[in-house]
């Protein structure tokens, strides 16, 4: 029987994870979902091994964990009593584009911490545009199209794979599914004082961004599912 753990960084709770389960129960024989209590987003690869964990079980086979998404997938590992045949993460609010983001993201951490171990994995994402609805019954369609993609893909250890799917207005064509490298340009970082002049305060634009001509952010910018195949 073929088994599965499902993680993400925007915690258990949130609409995209139970998304990417139900696409995972098609597919799989056994679906363990083993996430975030809260909001654990843009930690990168953060781990706990000083303190306690706290997991609360919130079904069969399903935890929140007071941790990382890297710690979620090290649990896991250990509550399943074995290496799942896969890892997913995700569908993350919100696009995880270009190397800078691959550093950075919770969700891309807890698909890198199942690499570490030779297990294949993904991270999915939704590159969101302002003033548009999420349908993530249609976003979990399109990570199946990306998965059906790369699921027979012979992976070496230590690989990866990152999917980000476009965020299309109604009625525009359907994306397709684009093989590409990470932007290499970071994401630009900015900031403001506030008006006290005491404070800092981020304003970098991910929508403004550079996308070189045939990277991740150019794919998904552009209407496409972006997929890279990432290495540790």
């Amino acid at each position: 029987m073929k088994r599965v753990l499902i993680t993400n960084d925007d915690g258990i709770d949130a609409p995209g994870i139970d998304a990417l389960t139900k696409l995972a129960e098609r597919h799989f024989g056994e679906v363990w979902v083993v996430a975030p209590k809260d909001q654990a987003s843009q930690i990168g690869h953060r781990v706990t091994t000083d303190t306690p964990i706290e997991i609360e079980k919130r079904g069969e086979r399903r935890f929140a964990v007071n941790g990382s998404p890297a710690d979620c997938t090290r649990i896991g590992f250990h509550l399943l009593g074995d290496k799942p045949d896969w890892v997913w993460s995700g569908i993350n609010h919100g696009g995880n584009l270009g190397r800078h983001d691959y550093y950075i993201s919770g969700t891309l951490a807890a698909a890198r911490e199942a690499a570490f171990f030779g297990v294949p994995s993904l991270g999915a994402s939704h590159y969101m545009k302002k003033g548009l609805d999420l349908d993530w019954q249609t976003a979990a369609s399109r990570v199946e199209q990306a998965f059906q993609k790369i699921r027979n893909e012979k992976t070496s250890h230590g690989i990866f794979w990152n999917i980000n799917l476009p965020h299309l207005e109604a009625g525009e064509t359907e994306p397709e599914v684009v093989f590409c490298d990470p932007e290499r340009e970071p994401l630009d970082v900015c900031f403001d004082f506030d008006e006290e002049g005491q404070k800092l305060i981020y304003r970098g634009s991910y929508h403004e961004r550079a996308r070189g001509k045939g990277s991740d952010v150019d794919i998904c910018f552009g209407g496409n599912i972006a997929i890279s195949r990432l290495e540790i």
